[in-house]
């Protein structure tokens, strides 16, 4: 009969005492392990309740949501948005990172090169698309204006001075009331800044209001409180600037109607003379008497001969609107209309 040897495997946990201390090290060690890491991945941090991080402001950017869910009225005037708000919408996530390769917002050295291409290059540029960025950033449905807005915003983040473009009226076409509050009354009477009324405020409008549309009217081309004098705005026509007060009125409860009473028409073919000098005296002497500016003189045919062969018509929206040196309305806002076509007629009269 064969012998079998069975040999005898040997153990490092001889006692109860060793097992339950290995046991314990199973357990401790990978706690151990996680600690350290944790305080190695956090303890350089030194998020303690002054650090930046930890305020109010940059918790709450970290907190907002990924999109939000904006509602508007689809029959409200469009609003043309400034530079720093197209930025935000449209450029920040970008330009605010300097994803794929876009000059970050503030960096003088990158924004160096493209500042010195100058305004209308680069907004040309950049309204076509350039390298990764598609055309107007990737949101077409900004305007020209709107986007070259923030073009200037940025370049001057990092150091230009370049003027962001306003909207204005085509020189000799005659804009509606809500065209003129899109292009510019806008900016103020929909944010309610400096004090203006904001547009569907009723209870403001028609406390403003209360004296007529044409007091109203009267008012704002003259100018008043912080608003300038036609809203800063001396290219347009009182009809212009009267149908934008009306348009803004009627948006905010009122019920007034452009009726041909309320509306001056045509000066009439037969001016009063009367009236028309003292107007020349008080607000056209001063350049037309002496020719100063290259105005033509008072009484100059050869100088007046020219000008009245275009046309009165002509005449009257070269004054209302300016010319040349000569500022609209000769540089006295508070005319109106009736009041500067009586001057003219008066010059006319005198060179003919």
């Amino acid at each position: 009969m064969s012998e079998v040897h069975l040999e005898e495997h040997s153990s490092p946990i001889k006692t109860p005492k060793q097992l339950i201390i290995v046991i314990l090290l199973a357990f401790l060690i990978p706690i151990g392990l996680i600690v350290m890491l944790t305080q190695l991945v956090t303890g350089g941090a030194g998020f303690g309740k002054d650090h930046p991080g930890m305020t109010e402001e940059a918790i709450a950017r970290r907190l907002q949501p990924v999109g939000v869910v904006v509602v508007t009225d689809a029959n409200a005037p469009k609003v043309e948005k400034t530079g720093q708000q197209v930025v935000e919408i449209a450029c920040a996530a970008c330009h605010a990172t300097g994803a794929l390769n876009a000059p970050k917002i503030g960096d003088k050295a990158a924004w160096g090169k493209l500042i010195a291409a100058g305004q209308e290059k680069l907004t040309q540029s950049a309204i076509k698309g350039v390298r990764q960025m598609p055309p107007r950033g990737g949101n077409p449905d900004l305007t020209d204006i709107e986007f070259a807005r923030a073009v200037a915003y940025l370049a001057n983040q990092a150091g230009a001075n370049w003027k962001e473009p306003e909207s204005k009226p085509a020189p000799g076409v005659e804009l509606t009331g809500d065209k003129i509050v899109t292009a510019q009354c806008s900016k103020c009477h929909q944010t309610g800044v400096g004090g203006a009324p904001k547009i569907g405020d009723r209870k403001d409008w028609l406390t403003r209001g209360k004296n007529g549309i044409s007091a109203l009217t009267l008012a704002a081309i003259r100018g008043h409180d912080n608003m300038p004098a036609r809203g800063g705005m001396a290219e347009l026509t009182d009809a212009e600037f009267r149908g934008a007060v009306l348009y803004m009125f009627n948006q905010s409860g009122g019920t007034a109607t452009e009726t041909k009473a309320e509306v001056p028409a045509a000066a009439p073919a037969k001016a009063d003379a009367g009236k028309g000098k003292s107007v020349y005296d008080a607000s056209c002497a001063a350049c037309h008497a002496s020719g100063v500016a290259g105005a033509p003189k008072a009484g100059d045919k050869a100088a007046w001969a020219p000008r009245l062969k275009s046309g009165m018509p002509a005449l009257y929206a070269s004054s209302l609107k300016g010319k040349n040196a000569m500022p609209p309305k000769g540089g006295n806002m508070a005319l109106s209309e009736d009041d500067v076509k009586a001057a003219v007629d008066y010059l006319a009269g005198l060179s003919k």
